[in-house]
């Protein structure tokens, strides 16, 4: 399909190892129950044990190695230190002067279901149609082909979360996705990750149905329109529970009616589906958390957050994440109270503290974003060392997706998802030169043989031009 130029890493016909991640799934039928009607046909590229040595690791949960080394083998890190030792048949890779990190995570994303090129036909991201479609699924809008993909895995993003867009107070369910080419959506989805849940505050939700002469047009009538919503969802999720105690204890029962929209919210109040908010303003903040427990659910992150800052000390409290860009302010009012220390501000009141992009360019120079962010801290006074500020692109964007425990950091046993660059990724002279997902080789800067190019670009100019 479209992997013109993108070898395996062990040399094998990487249109026949996608076509078997699609066809080959190896899922089980209790894991497809588990993962829902549209389970992940995902399936690892074939790799090579890879020893990465003499390089500045950084593993991604806070230890800077200097003189690293990082084993990979059968998709996994198997070992992290110094003075390693390869297997045999291992790829042993001298990188002296280079660095070594966890893959970047970005947990706001559009790409695919506003991809490129940016045209109406392709604008699929945002269902504007009513202030509730908690019923929507980001994924039967993304489209594999989307030439970002590729982009963001030359800048060292090995997973992402695909989210609809924020006009709507609830706009439907996320999905993560792993980096990597595939014939569809199904063969990129990260395996048994929760879904994600859109939401959104502010000025987007009301302006848009304010200026179509329905409700909300206000913030008050922002959290009467979600308000509403929980309280069919609370008796939604009543009547299936008593449902299905009846059937636990062998009685007889009638299912009741499926409802699309309030499955979706029923799994956020059962604890199965995560909320990621688009908030900007710390007042709504502290009123959504407030609305939250009201409700029995928790908010996992707060997207944008610009004045998180203000609020640091109650996110930490709540264990609520706030995924932030690094600059940006001022482009609309909700806007206008943005910081350049936004980001080290969360991280030093205890918060779990995110870079995301909320954009096909910035998604390919988060590294970048982060750098920003730590000289903004140490121009006002905070000193955060560059191995803890690595967290807020790998481990709490992991934490934040519910992924944690298979990526996100450096440890054994974890997915290798991995970049060598080839210098500190804090600079913006450094680049990704190396990206593995699950151990195998996606992306090498130097080898057009691992530069994936999409079917839409093929026979255009600049084709793959990702460097």
């Amino acid at each position: 399909m479209f992997l013109a130029g993108c070898a395996s890493a062990d040399g094998a016909d990487p249109k026949r190892a996608i076509a078997n991640g699609d066809a080959a799934s190896g899922v089980t039928k209790a894991e497809s129950s588990k993962s829902g009607p549209y389970p992940s046909t995902y399936h690892a590229l074939p790799s090579r044990p890879t020893l990465i040595r003499n390089a500045v690791v950084l593993d991604g949960a806070g230890k800077r190695i200097d003189d690293g080394a990082v084993l990979m083998q059968g998709g996994k890190v198997v070992a992290i230190g110094r003075n390693l030792d390869a297997p045999a048949d291992a790829v042993v890779i001298d990188a002296k002067g280079k660095w070594v990190t966890p893959g970047i995570i970005d947990v706001h994303s559009h790409l695919g279901v506003y991809p490129s090129p940016g045209v109406r036909a392709h604008s699929d991201g945002n269902e504007i149609t009513a202030p509730v479609t908690a019923e929507v699924w980001a994924e039967h809008s993304v489209w594999p082909q989307d030439p970002g993909f590729v982009r963001a895995l030359a800048g060292g993003v090995t997973a992402l979360q695909v989210l609809p867009g924020s006009a709507n107070l609830i706009g439907g369910r996320g999905v993560t996705l792993k980096n990597v080419p595939s014939r569809t959506v199904q063969g990129m989805k990260f395996p048994d990750a929760p879904y994600g849940l859109k939401m959104a505050c502010g000025e987007n939700p009301k302006r848009v149905y304010g200026g179509k002469g329905r409700a909300p047009s206000t913030r008050m009538g922002n959290f009467a329109g979600y308000r509403a919503s929980w309280i069919k969802a609370a008796a939604y999720k009543e009547k299936w529970d008593d449902y299905e105690s009846k059937k636990a204890s062998g009685k007889e029962a009638k299912a009741p009616s499926r409802d699309l929209e309030m499955d979706t919210l029923k799994g956020v109040l059962d604890g199965d589906i995560l909320v990621h908010m688009h908030c900007y303003r710390a007042d709504e903040m502290a009123q959504v958390i407030d609305m939250s427990k009201e409700f029995g659910y928790k908010v996992t992150a707060f997207h944008h957050a610009v004045e998180a800052y203000k609020i640091g000390d109650l996110l930490a409290d709540n264990e609520t994440c706030a995924a932030m860009w690094a600059d940006w302010w001022g482009f609309k009012m909700e806007a206008y109270d943005g910081i350049r220390e936004n980001i080290p501000f969360v991280h030093k009141a205890g918060a779990c503290a995110i870079v995301h992009s909320d954009s096909e360019v910035g998604i390919q120079r988060l590294n970048q974003e982060a750098a920003k962010s730590l000289a903004d801290a140490k121009k006002a006074g905070v000193d955060i060392p560059k191995e803890v500020a690595w967290t807020w692109l790998s481990l709490n964007p992991a934490r934040s997706l519910g992924i944690a425990d298979q990526t996100g950091s450096l440890e054994a046993g974890k997915n290798a998802d991995v970049v060598l660059w080839s210098g500190d990724p804090f600079s913006s002279y450094s680049k990704a030169e190396k990206v593995y997902v699950d151990g195998a080789l996606v992306w090498d800067m130097t080898d057009p043989a691992h530069q994936p190019v999409m079917d839409f670009e093929l026979g255009q100019p600049g084709e793959g031009d990702a460097k």
